[in-house]
Formats: C-alpha cells, structure tokens, sequence
C-alpha cells in the first residue's frame, strides 16, 4: 500500500526527533532509550508494509526492545545501528518518495532508485565509511522545495551559515593540533547538524557529502584515523561545496532565482572514501578551489559576521526540524536567551533616525540660544535631551558593531592554502581578532587584506632556502592584528621577510615614466610608488600576482572608507603594513572650518596640526607653486576658496589658518579663513547629482540647520 504524502511529512517530523535522541545515546548510557524506541514504533507504524523502509527500522527496534527487556543501557552495536539509521533514513525516504511519483506516473523505475532501494546491508554495516556504490548518483541541483520550504529553509540558512564559519576555524586549529578534542568535537557536531538537516529538507548532494564526511569524523574521534593535511584539506574542499551550496539557498531566499548551476560533489566524495582507507596518501584535487581568491561567490553569498546574527531565541532553537544541533547548541532550560536575530536594514533604519534625531536636538539647542541666557528650565531640559540623545546614538551605533575575528579566519585559511600552492612555509599569527568595528567597514576590508596578504607571501617572505642563506629560520611569519586607536582601528599586517627595495622600486618607476628626470623622491614617496596602477616589482606574472592591479585597489578601497594606509619597512628585516580605519563609517569626528561665508568639514584622521602662518613660511617654487616651509618640510599649499570659486574669503595666507593634512604618503596644506568648531557629524549622502564630486566625501546638516560639505582630501589634493 502506497505511503499517503502527508505520511511522508509525519515521518520527517518523527525522523528528525530521532536524529536528535541518536546523539545523546552512548554506550553504557540508557539516556534517549526509551524515546527512540517510541519514535521508532511510531515510524515503523506509518510505513506500514513498505519493506524497503520498515525491514531496516524493525532489525533496529528489536535490538532495542532486547535491551529493554534486560534493562540494559545502550551498547555499542545498538548506537552505531542508530546513527547508521539516522543516516540512512532520508536517503529512504527519498527513493520512496521518487519510486511513488514514477508508480503513480506509470514510469519504471531507474536503476539508479532500484539499486537504493536494498537498504539493509546499508544498515547492518558498523559505524565507518560509506563503501563507494557501484552506480554513485548521478550530480543533480539542489531541490530546495520552496514553496513548502521556505521557512525551513530561512532556519537552515542562518545555522548553517554559523557552523560553516565554526568547520572553517576548528579544520585550522586542527591543521596545527591534529589532537585538539574540542576542536574535532565541534566539527563532527556542525556537520551532523548539516546533513541532518539537510537530508531532513532533502537536500541530496549535501547531505550526501556531509555524511561521507561525519563517517570520516567519527574515525579521528574514535581514534582509529589521524587527520593529516591532505585530509584535512579535503575536509576544506567539502566545506567549500557546501558553502557553495547555502549561496545557492542565499541566493533563492533573497532574489527568488533557485538554482541552476550544479555543484559537483561525487569526486570529492570519493576523495573522502579514499583517504578514510589510506589516510596517508594525497588525492587528486577534484576541482581545486582557488581559495586565495577568496570565492567571490562565497564573499558576497554568505554573512561574514556583519549581520551581527546572535544566538538564536529559545523559539527558534526548538523548531523539530532543527533538533539534530545537538546539546550543545541548544540554550539551557529555565535560562532565557538574552538575544535575537535582527535584520540588518532594521538595524540600518534605527541609525539613520537616530542621526536624524541628533540633528534636530543640536538644532533645537542652537535655537534656544536665541531665546534664554543662564540656566532656566528649557536649557536643563536640553542638556537632558543632549544627554539621552547621545546615549542613544551611541547604543545604536554599537549595534552596528561586530567582530573582525570572521575576516581573520578568511586570512587564515588564505595562508594556510596559499603557502601550500607556493611552496613556502608561513605561521600566522592573529592578534586583537575579537576588535569590534562597523559592519561596513568589515565588509570593504576583505578585499585589500586578501591583496595584501597575496602580496606578502608571494613577494615578500621568501623561501626556505633563501631564509636559511640569510640566516633566517625556514618557517616565515605573518601576523595580523587590529586594535583601537584613540577613535579610530587600526589594522596591522606584518612579515619578517625581504622588505621592500627602495632603489628596485625606484628603477622600476623611472622605467615606466612614473618619475621625473633628476627628481630625488624621499624613501616615503618611492615606497608608495606600489600603491600605482600597474606598478609592480614582480619579475614574471604569476597566479598569485605580478600584474600590478593589486595594490591600488587596496588603497583606493581604504580611502574609500576615509581611511589611511602606511608602510614601514626595512630591506631583509620585513614590512609592516598600518592601516587606520574610522570606527563607523555613519558618523565621523569633523573639524569645522570657514571660508568666506561657506563652511566645510575636514575629518580629524587626517588633520596633523594648524597654524597661523607667518610671511617667511609661505613662498612660490617654479613647478610646483606655492609652497608652505613647516619644520624642514616643502608642502604644497592650497586654497580652498580657488578650489570651490568662493568669493569674499581670505586672499592673504598670514589672515588666515593653514590647515596641514595627510592622507596615505602625501602631507599637503590648506589655506581657510577661520577654525570653527570639533564635532561628530552624521554623514549624509548628497544625492546622485552630486555624487562623485571631486573633493568631497558627502554632507552633513549643522545645528543650525545649514549644510557643511565633509572635504575628502585624498581627491581633493590629487584635482
């Protein structure tokens, strides 16, 4: 008798209670006994006379009921026979499920249902790897099922998002501690919690994967494999198809588009099997994943950590679907989770109307100053708006914050596979990874920390070899750190490798015209001569680099963010890239200046120091005309009211205020008529007429209700 498709349902429901009893069974342990005995009575009754799904479940609940009878607790057959089961179950109810439509269609068979249908040798099996079929499944797209899916769906998608990041962090802490019990712990739980998942949704190709994986898991857990780099880098390849495989469900809960392309999982899956059976040996990269171009795909498919996604509530964790998360991702009983999931346009709406409301308060006190002198109820009131207003401002702003410890784990996994590709051997280094900034800033920043990176291991640490002759150890070292500075973050990427050459850089600048016949450059200025497009030392294009487009987009993409990058390096010592970062890229510290009847903003990052300059300090050189001389320095001086056409502004420089700036290796001056004020302004986009102006970064609304332009002087002093 046919299963009724509502069965089918009842029988998941029932399936995924038992995958989450099957991981509190141990041996020697009655703990989940007696529910997966019910649920398996329970299941067995539903399938009725369906000899390909119930045979397996009945040979199962005997051995439970014999243990039962004898009041003993679980021993070892019985709970590898469960997990076998648990395993095996969705891959079942799938064939029953096609081998259904095809009766009720009139159409036989295909050999590849037939030959799934015989599950029992399946199941009388010991716990170990899969044996390799002799007909694998053919490669199929995801079936995501979205209309009775979606919400599932959107679950799955968060969790498995988290247990991907924890796979890639635990393979790393293993490629260096192969012993580490936590660490092997916690991936074997996130890739029991995926393919139970997944096979409970019927995502064939990853639970299909996932499971060969957990089987080789629970080899190293049972200590009976060793993981050893090549395993370890193929448990790599496997997370990074289904990594793959989220972006697809990514991309169909977002833009609708399901799945078109298929991610192939057979060659990796028989990888798996193979080192499972010869750990020792290396196996052909089925289809090597270029992870240090970091994935494209996955960078902008999957959450790096800027949704700032917590634990989830108690009501989410006890969706049935999800049971197989196990213990240890479950929040304890009588304990209420003191977080939840927020969309971050949510979190984006809540920041721009607490500018707002910054704006209207600095605008009310600005005009109570027309209105009451000395103390009276209005300004305490005001003072208590101010008060309560930047309590606010900065609590939404700290929702915005996440850790940079997901970018460091990207880097991670950059060296680890790139120092391999290279054949150079690198130990990296993070410091300060739990360093908070703005979810923003943490998604613009991975792509001139992947070029550095690039760039360090492939120009600057050498190989063993040339290490060694220049009395180094063979093992080069990479750190990266971030910390806060003042208000601003700062991130530091340093190796002890060759250092940058100067008069290499140099000669390399003059060949392509990039310097002046008898210019002399200072150090500072040839060694940002790597920031130029197309400007690279490299002395044939490799893979990794030599085509000189890296370096620049590293700079432009800092700046884009008003930040600043720094170089400090010491030839055969190492290079120490410094980059400075604003905290938050909604809010900016600002120096309020004047020209004429014009205001202007200039982030305090930039600003060194101003001055009142005195007539000996100012002069005009053929070439490069007028200068300012401050302390041994020839900098060029600008004049704001000729940039923007201002008239009625200071024309003398000694009426007037310098202002000197640096931005990247370039310190420059600027002449305005007057220093207002220090303030945090909110940034405000000026629109698509405006945008892209020359020199200036954005907008802000001043307490009196005027408009100040905030200046960007990295544009402004290239115009």
């Amino acid at each position: 008798m046919p299963l009724q498709a509502n069965s089918f349902s009842q029988i998941d429901d029932l399936f995924s209670r038992l995958a989450g009893e099957s991981i509190f069974a141990k041996p020697g342990s009655d703990e989940g006994l007696v529910p997966a005995y019910s649920l398996l009575n329970d299941i067995i009754e539903l399938v009725g006379d369906t000899p390909e799904l119930a045979g397996p479940a009945k040979e199962l609940l005997a051995r439970l009921d014999a243990l039962l009878s004898e009041a003993k607790p679980f021993d070892t057959p019985a709970v590898e026979h469960l997990r076998k089961i648990v395993a095996w179950m969705p891959g079942a109810l799938t064939n029953a499920r096609r081998e259904q439509r095809m009766a009720e269609a009139g159409t036989a068979p295909t050999a590849a249902s037939a030959s799934a249908a015989p599950a029992r040798a399946v199941v009388a099996a010991p716990a170990a790897p899969s044996a390799p079929a002799e007909d694998e499944p053919a490669e199929e797209l995801l079936d995501l099922q979205m209309e009775e899916n979606r919400e599932l769906l959107g679950e799955f998608h968060a969790e498995a998002l988290d247990h991907l990041q924890q796979i890639e962090a635990a393979l790393l802490v293993l490629d260096g501690n192969p012993t580490d019990r936590d660490a092997l712990n916690g991936l074997f739980r996130s890739f029991h919690t995926i393919k139970g998942v997944s096979g409970f949704l019927h995502l064939g190709p990853m639970h299909r994967l996932t499971h060969e994986v957990e089987s080789l898991l629970d080899l190293a857990r049972t200590d009976r494999l060793r993981l050893t780099p090549p395993i370890i880098t193929e448990i790599l390849r496997s997370r990074d198809a289904i990594q793959e495989m989220v972006c697809q469900i990514t991309t169909a809960l977002e833009r609708g588009n399901l799945p078109n392309r298929i991610v192939p999982v057979n060659e990796l899956i028989k990888a798996v099997r193979h080192l499972a059976q010869n750990p020792s040996e290396e196996v052909a990269a089925p289809a090597k994943v270029k992870s240090q171009e970091v994935q494209s795909e996955a960078l902008h498919g999957v959450d790096d950590g800027s949704d700032a996604r917590p634990e989830p509530s108690p009501s989410t964790e006890s969706a049935a679907p999800f049971a197989p998360g196990g213990a240890d991702h479950a929040p304890a009983r009588g304990v209420s989770s003191s977080s939840v999931r927020v969309n971050t346009e949510k979190l984006d709406s809540l920041v721009d109307v607490v500018g707002e409301l910054v704006i209207v308060q600095s605008q009310l006190q600005e005009s109570a100053k027309a209105y009451e002198t000395g103390a009276s109820p209005l300004t305490r009131n005001l003072s208590q708006l101010s008060r309560i207003t930047k309590e606010l401002q900065l609590t939404a702003m700290s929702l915005r914050m996440v850790p940079i410890k997901p970018t460091f784990q990207r880097m991670e996994r950059l060296v680890r596979d790139l120092s391999r590709d290279i054949g150079k051997q690198v130990a990296f280094e993070t410091r300060g990874e739990d360093t908070e900034m703005d979810r923003t800033v943490v998604e613009e920043i991975v792509d001139p920390l992947v070029h550095m990176v690039r760039n360090s291991l492939d120009h600057g640490i050498e190989k063993a070899e040339r290490r060694r002759a220049a009395g180094k150890p063979a093992q080069g070292r990479l750190r990266l750190a971030a910390f806060h500075e003042g208000s601003n973050l700062v991130i530091e990427l340093a190796d002890d490798g060759q250092g940058i050459d100067p008069a290499r850089v140099l000669a390399k600048a003059k060949a392509q015209g990039l310097v002046a016949a008898g210019a002399t450059p200072s150090p500072d200025e040839i060694v940002n001569f790597i920031f130029l497009p197309g400007f690279s030392t490299a002395e044939k294009v490799t893979s990794v680099s030599g085509r000189g487009v890296g370096m620049d987009v590293v700079k432009r993409n800092i700046e884009r963010l008003r930040g600043q990058i720094q170089i400090n390096t010491q030839l055969g010592i190492g290079t120490t890239f410094r980059i400075r970062l604003p905290l938050t890229t909604a809010i900016i510290d600002g120096l309020l200046v004047r020209v004429g009847p014009d205001r202007f903003i200039l982030p305090t990052i930039t600003v060194q120091m101003a001055l009142r300059p005195i007539p000996s300090m100012l002069a005009r050189v053929q070439g490069r005309g007028e200068v300012l001389e401050h302390r041994g320095r020839i900098l060029p001086l600008h004049r704001l009211h000729e940039r923007f056409g201002i008239e009625g502004a200071v024309v003398e420089a000694v009426d007037g205020i310098v202002v000197i700036v640096e931005t990247g290796a370039k310190v420059y001056a600027l002449l305005v008529d007057e220093l207002l004020n220090k303030q945090e302004v909110v940034i405000k986009n000026l629109g698509g007429f405006l945008q892209n102006l020359p020199g200036v970064a954005g907008g802000a609304i001043l307490g009196d209700g005027n408009i100040a332009l905030i200046l960007d002087p990295a544009s402004l002093c290239s115009r």
